[in-house]
């Protein structure tokens, strides 16, 4: 499969449909060569092939994520990559490998931290979704949830409220205690009444936990 004459680019298309299409038919056929093609043209002269390669691949990720998962080193690299979409298409399908791959990634946390410290409002996201997943691994779970409330300490009021929500399920009777602290400490933070009632019905939830406990 030449997969650069099937990309959205290539097609003269300013959507995304058929880079989805590609994605769909390459993890259907579980076609190893064409994501290495696609890995191969990340670094390609147009940067429109580098956009559509990445977001292929973590398409394909999301899908099937052993598919790209060889490739965590290169995602890795791109994560400083002065082109801003490989940087936040890098980080998206970190994100999608990280049960695949948790020891690489959770050694990489490091860099993975600084990357989303210095990116955009997607980078962020992906990183707290790669902490979370990690924090459901019991030998990465503790140094992982520190992690995970240092996001939560300094996030965006805007992302705050859907950090906190996604972070329900890996709360535990032993950090709920921290967890809440962390956003009581964020309340008078908020402008939007709407965004700090969500924080404050998840506070309500864990206090209720707690008095049943």
């Amino acid at each position: 499969m030449n997969v650069i004459t099937k990309l959205s680019s290539s097609l003269g298309r300013r959507d995304e449909i058929p880079n989805q299409q590609l994605a769909q038919s390459i993890t259907n056929k579980k076609d190893r060569k064409a994501v290495k093609e696609l890995v191969t043209n990340l670094d390609h002269d147009n940067r429109s092939i580098q956009n559509d390669c990445i977001k292929v691949l973590y398409e394909i990720g999301e899908k099937n994520p052993s598919l790209i998962a060889g490739y965590v080193k290169v995602f890795l690299t791109l994560l400083t990559h002065k082109n801003n979409r490989l940087q936040w298409g890098a980080m998206t399908a970190l994100n999608s490998i990280t049960l695949e791959n948790p020891r690489i990634i959770y050694n990489s946390l490091a860099k993975i931290i600084a990357s989303a410290d210095q990116g955009s409002v997607i980078t962020k996201d992906q990183l707290v979704n790669i902490l979370i997943k990690l924090c459901g691994i019991k030998q990465y779970s503790g140094a992982a949830f520190s992690l995970l409330l240092e996001q939560l300490l300094k996030s965006p009021t805007n992302q705050l409220p859907m950090y906190a929500e996604k972070a329900i399920p890996i709360v535990t009777h032993k950090n709920q205690a921290l967890f809440v602290k962390v956003l009581i400490s964020r309340l008078d933070d908020f402008q939007k009444e709407t965004k700090r009632k969500r924080v404050e019905k998840i506070i309500k939830k864990f206090n209720k936990l707690n008095e049943k406990q």
